[in-house]
């Protein structure tokens, strides 16, 4: 990103004007009844923009454009270098606006506009070109059969995939659906999350000017009550992709299971568990991302190592060294450059948020940081840190999805295994040690999908990312990614 300043920032807002329509068949059109809802910045409580609010009849005509652009349109019998030069293309006009949809995500969720560019945006462009790079090296099967027969397994697309995506990550969530997806040969319909649908449309629009033929990668503004599920038990949907909380995945089984059984693949919450040993080959490095990890894009992140396990002979460094980085952090305006960490998403976030750090207190934890709001416009919490914590009370059970560390102690490893584990979560956690046995041991015997060492949220898009339990079932990132958006298909030919 360039060197903007403060200033440029705020006039680039005030002269914003977004996309705000649904983006079916290729055209931004407004909701068949009119209806509209406003998307309301979380950095001052102002309405950016009121947005097309989706109803069933609007999914309907998005469904419909997906399933005409798969049913009978280019893009599935496409050659797949031609799919991979399309995706190209969209990375490199996603390059061009990046400015942009780095503004529209910092005014929409409230992420600073320098981490919206430089993790966001970044991540976004990433994603495009990894998956557009796969779609002409899928390879076929021809297993060995007799000499009179020849079989044949083909990877084929399986439809129309409705992805369904949050508001923390907004473009780097769309991202990991759509662009397997689109390379794998399906069509899309997305559904943004209400707070946060501005960036979702401009990049439909972008994938419109780059050559996706119309109806290949739709939106669809709303809410997940009206939009969300129209578009789960919709007829036309061969797939629904979901990354949100797990109570809304559950409601997206009950959509399959009362329409076509349609797949759905689930990326859900996380409780994750942040594992200090007093060998760790850097403890100041461990309090250090131990913060970092939960303050980041204010707490709002499924794998925020929310839970922090420390041996009880080190506890007291670690969390000294992580109440000072709480207490220093700049918190304020995402659009400064200065800031550090922005506001909650929504006064609805916020005041949950709140509710939480009033329970903490209530059930015997101690307040070390922060535990409160900030006052003035927006919705801005003090990053928090309780210690004395309890496995169970609910700041250490419940995901808050806000800037909160609960802070538990251990005396052994096995004991530390015990406490990560007690959770009805399973995406990430972390470990850090010294010592490679313990490393392996431990990695192994937690219950998550990923699990890092020395370190916490590394990896690229050449890794898998998801998890078990209430945390889901779906993968993203990888190749493995792409098995959610095609279907094995057998022929066996009698020679």
């Amino acid at each position: 990103m360039t060197d903007v300043p403060y200033e440029e920032w705020r006039m680039r807002a005030a002269r914003l004007a977004p996309h705000t329509g649904h983006h079916i068949g290729g055209a931004s059109v407004p909701s068949r009844d009119g209806a509209t809802f406003p998307v309301v910045s979380p950095r001052d409580g102002r309405t950016i923009a009121d947005a097309a609010a989706a109803g069933p009849a609007d999914v309907d005509r998005a469904v419909a454009a997906a399933r005409r652009a798969f049913d009978d349109g280019p893009w599935p019998r496409l050659a797949p270098a031609g799919r991979k030069a399309a995706l190209l293309r969209l990375a490199d006009l996603v390059e061009r606006d990046r400015e942009t949809l780095a503004l529209l995500v910092s005014l929409e969720m409230g992420k600073p506009v320098t981490e919206a560019d430089g993790i966001e945006v970044r991540a976004l462009i990433g994603c495009l070109r990894w998956y557009a790079e796969t779609a002409d090296k899928l390879l076929d099967e021809s297993p060995r059969t007799d000499a009179g027969s020849l079989a044949l397994v083909t990877r084929e697309p399986v439809g129309v995939v409705g992805a369904v995506v949050p508001w923390n990550f907004p473009l780097t969530m769309a991202a990991w659906k759509v662009a397997p997806a689109l390379a794998a040969g399906c069509t899309v319909v997305l559904k943004p999350a209400p707070e946060s649908p501005l960036s979702a449309v401009h990049l439909a629009a972008l994938a419109a000017e780059a050559g996706l033929p119309d109806g290949v990668l739709n939106v669809v503004n709303g809410h997940g009550e009206i939009a969300g599920r129209a578009l789960g038990e919709h007829p036309g949907v061969d797939v629904i992709a979901f990354t949100g909380s797990t109570a809304v995945g559950r409601h997206f089984l009950r959509y399959a299971a009362d329409s076509n059984l349609k797949r759905v693949w689930l990326e859900l919450g996380g409780k994750s568990p942040n594992i200090i040993l007093p060998d760790a080959p850097d403890l100041d490095a461990a309090a250090d991302t131990a913060a970092w990890g939960i303050f980041f894009n204010a707490g709002e992140m499924c794998t925020a190592p929310s839970r922090l396990l420390v041996h009880r002979s080190v506890a007291g460094r670690v969390l000294d060294r992580i109440v000072a980085r709480a207490e220093s952090l700049v918190v304020g305006d995402p659009l400064d450059p200065a800031t550090e960490m922005g506001p909650q998403v929504s006064a609805r976030q916020h005041d949950r948020v709140l509710s939480y750090l009033k329970a903490g207190g209530a059930e015997g934890a101690r307040l070390r940081a922060g535990g409160s709001a900030i006052d003035g416009d927006g919705y801005y919490v003090r990053p928090t840190v309780f210690d004395r914590v309890e496995p169970g009370m609910r700041i250490a059970r419940e995901e808050i999805f806000g800037p909160v560390l609960a802070v538990l102690e251990f005396d052994d490893v096995d004991e530390a295994v015990r406490l990560a584990n007690d959770t009805d979560y399973g995406l990430a956690a972390a470990v850090w040690t010294s010592d490679l046995t313990t490393a392996h041991r431990v990695s192994r015997a937690l219950r998550a999908g990923t699990v890092w060492v020395n370190c916490y949220e590394e990896g690229d898009m050449s890794v898998p990312f998801g998890g078990v339990k209430q945390s889901g079932n779906g993968r993203d990132k990888s190749l493995h990614a792409l098995d959610k958006y095609l279907d094995l298909k057998t022929t066996w030919i009698a020679l």
